[in-house]
């Protein structure tokens, strides 16, 4: 299908769907991807993709933020959240805050993505001493990672819980 990050899929129909879903027409990456809301574990409350303009990716990520004081750096898990670039406050939508919350419970931020380059940070109250929301926007510096070094960045931040000290294992 080669569409790019951001782009409108043609086989989307309003308030309709996919007019391709499970059936031969259907590209193979669509196949081979899947969003939280039709796996549904925990997303229940969530209202479909295509009404709320906003994607959950079943796939974890990592961001790392480096102290300015002591220039360590420290991964977080992230889940990645692909907003319509057309409804970029999507991510406000008070049900997707509720799981983000549940989220960040388990030591897990949310990254919103507005597209390949352009994202927000955004971690849940669980995540800071004042129990607000706090957004980090900007252009992603992006390199491609091996599969061994994401694999210790996410066992790294796993390993992390919300007061960014190490679990004893």
């Amino acid at each position: 299908m080669s569409k790019a990050a951001g782009e409108s899929c043609r086989y989307q129909k309003f308030r309709k769907g996919c007019s391709v879903y499970r059936t031969a027409n259907m590209p193979l990456e669509c196949g081979l991807w899947t969003c939280r809301w039709l796996v549904n574990d925990d997303a229940a409350d969530l209202s479909r993709p295509d009404r709320s303009h906003y994607v959950i990716d079943v796939m974890p990520d990592f961001i790392s933020l480096r102290d300015n004081a002591t220039g360590e750096l420290t991964n977080i898990l992230v889940v990645q959240i692909w907003v319509d670039p057309h409804h970029r406050e999507a991510h406000r939508d008070p049900a997707l805050r509720r799981w983000l919350h549940r989220r960040a419970e388990q030591g897990i931020a949310a990254l919103i993505r507005i597209n390949s380059r352009e994202a927000i940070a955004l971690f849940a109250p669980p995540f800071n001493a004042d129990d607000g929301w706090h957004e980090m926007g900007g252009i992603l510096e992006h390199r491609s990672h091996s599969f061994g070094e994401v694999l210790q960045a996410l066992a790294e931040a796993a390993n992390y819980n919300k007061h960014g000290k190490e679990d004893a294992a």
